[in-house]
């Protein structure tokens, strides 16, 4: 994988830091990386599991950006939920308490309502279409940057979630009519909310580290999400059945205080993009293969998996594009996105 080839490749990365430095020692170039610092070990909360694709990603990422800075960046990945919840990571970064956290889409919306473009149903074809996107910077360059002066968050790029579905207790859910007077479970976004009422059912926001015990006690019927996670939080277990709606492709974003990527060199900063390059597509190349996996390992521990009438699930949200789509940049960001489909 291209974060193989980095960890390979950073020995010269490290070299050339070291002849760098000899140089910047005699001519007292400020703007070098080779300036003396302190190491510098960021924080970067996480709300899955270790053995989650996002998990070792950015473990290699951290250890890339290690090699390839000779120490003077590193990256500590906190899994599982140990620095809260995604509501308060958002916080957290913008005060500097933490350096980088993972968040998906919707924790966004309330800083900048573009990003609800990103949460709407029938927005990304497919998850190399929504990838494609989410590294282009003429397409998201914008609303990536929009947060930088009034809450000091930098967006870095973008994480897929896979295609959502949903999964309930007792049933599987054929159309939308099997989900009349069904509580799910949903992020705390108004186009969540809204998705959930348009497929007939009641919508309850709840932590993503509440679910299981939700669905344990019947606090709610079911809940939408991914295969990979449907596993990962052993949802299974309590809701074994899982239906193909897909309705939509969500998606995460690694989120950085602002001040701290500004804290770094030209070189040091180039070396954290080129290994969030890399981490990106090992999750997207990982994902793929740990969805399939996710299915044996889910089905093996009693679940069970249907293909269901998702054009039915579709015809029911596809109002919400007019519903939330209601500005000029708005309708720009999904016009952009569209475009990337074509």
């Amino acid at each position: 994988m291209k974060i193989t080839r980095l960890l390979q490749a950073s020995a010269v990365v490290g070299v050339a830091a070291l002849t760098l430095a000899g140089c910047a020692s005699g001519s007292g170039d400020s703007g070098s990386s080779a300036e003396a610092t302190e190491p510098k070990t960021m924080k970067l909360a996480l709300n899955q599991a270790q053995d989650h694709p996002s998990f070792i990603a950015l473990e290699a990422f951290g250890e890339y950006l290690t090699d390839a800075t000779d120490g003077r960046w590193n990256i500590e990945v906190y899994p599982d939920a140990q620095l809260g919840d995604q509501a308060q990571y958002v916080q957290s970064v913008s005060d500097g308490v933490i350096d980088l956290a993972v968040v998906s889409a919707p924790q966004l919306e309330n800083l900048n309502d573009d990003f609800v473009v990103f949460s709407l149903p029938t927005v990304f074809d497919s998850i190399d279409h929504q990838m494609s996107v989410l590294s282009d910077d003429e397409a998201v360059g914008d609303v990536y940057a929009s947060l930088e002066d009034s809450n000091n968050i930098t967006v870095v790029g973008g994480l897929t979630q896979g295609a959502r579905s949903i999964y309930l207790k007792d049933k599987i859910a054929e159309t939308p009519a099997d989900l009349a007077g069904k509580k799910i479970r949903v992020q705390e976004s108004p186009v969540f909310i809204a998705m959930i009422e348009a497929l007939g059912a009641s919508p309850t926001p709840m932590a993503f580290s509440e679910v299981y015990t939700g669905l344990q006690s019947g606090v709610i019927d079911g809940a939408e999400n991914n295969e990979i996670s449907y596993l990962t939080q052993n949802h299974y277990e309590v809701a074994p059945f899982f239906s193909f709606t897909r309705h939509l492709i969500g998606a995460d974003f690694l989120i950085s205080n602002t001040d701290t990527l500004n804290e770094m060199s030209e070189e040091d900063r180039a070396a954290f993009d080129e290994g969030w390059t890399a981490a990106w597509e090992q999750h997207t190349d990982l994902w793929v293969t740990d969805t399939d996996k996710a299915i044996e390992d889910a089905t093996a521990g009693g679940a069970t998996f249907e293909e269901v009438d998702s054009e039915a699930f579709t015809e029911a949200l596809t109002p919400l594009l007019d519903e939330f789509i209601t500005t000029d940049s708005q309708q720009a960001l999904y016009d952009a996105i569209r475009a990337g489909a074509e």
